[in-house]
């Protein structure tokens, strides 16, 4: 746990999905399995490809749902790594992202959090956040589950954020913003919303203009420190 700027009057957490509640490189072990000793790699071309394409897509006025930019960028880092990715091995792959591990203190971490109303804010689209949700046993936690689909476009656009305090009824200066990904925290941050970047593999901070507000190891550390801030 490191800087730790306390904010009272926090009336809801908002997370995202990919990489804060959900380990996208859980699929590393189904890639491993299709392409032996190629997982890994594959996995964060994979994830580094997909977000990209969010970003352009949303830069470009093209949008498409999360779950075809989410392929495109498979295909495209099989390709970056001369693999040959038939069909039923596209489908097996795409399939492993419908069931992404929570990552091992989330279960814990939102019982503890559950006196906020709870919800999720991703890029993901909405068939992707319920079955990940689903597949985690998590249903009823999260009130709403919101997709930047329905922004028609991705974070960090303000237009994404704005959905949270529209569905939740909440000033934004009210929500607690929680995500691993630096680009999202410094875009919720310049929204103005409270944040915590939860920083599991101590990455380095994205020079955007914006710092966090907290900065955890595990999403378990967030809860102390808003027991000192009511």
């Amino acid at each position: 746990m490191k800087e730790v700027n306390l904010k009272r009057g926090i009336k809801a957490l908002v997370f995202d999905a990919y990489g804060t509640l959900f380990d996208v490189s859980s699929v590393v072990s189904v890639c491993n399995e299709l392409f032996p000793d190629q997982g890994k790699e594959l996995s964060q071309i994979w994830r580094a490809k997909q977000l990209e394409y969010t970003w352009l897509r949303s830069l470009m006025g093209r949008y498409e749902d999360f779950w075809k930019v989410t392929e495109d960028a498979l295909i495209f880092a099989c390709k970056a790594l001369n693999l040959l990715c038939e069909l039923s091995v596209c489908d097996r792959l795409m399939e492993a992202y419908l069931h992404l591990d929570p990552y091992p203190e989330v279960r814990q971490a939102l019982s503890a959090l559950s006196s906020y109303p709870l919800a999720i804010l991703s890029n993901g689209s909405p068939r992707m956040l319920k079955a990940l949700v689903e597949s985690a046993g998590l249903e009823g936690v999260f009130v709403p589950i919101i997709s930047a689909d329905e922004a028609g476009i991705y974070k960090p656009s303000p237009r994404v954020y704005q959905l949270a305090p529209q569905k939740l009824g909440i000033d934004r200066g009210s929500i607690g913003f929680v995500s691993s990904n630096s680009f999202d925290v410094n875009g919720a941050k310049s929204f103005g919303f409270w944040t915590c970047w939860v920083n599991r593999l101590n990455n380095t901070w994205d020079e955007i203009g914006f710092l966090p507000d907290v900065t955890v190891n595990k999403l378990t550390d967030l809860t102390n420190i808003l027991k000192l801030s009511r």
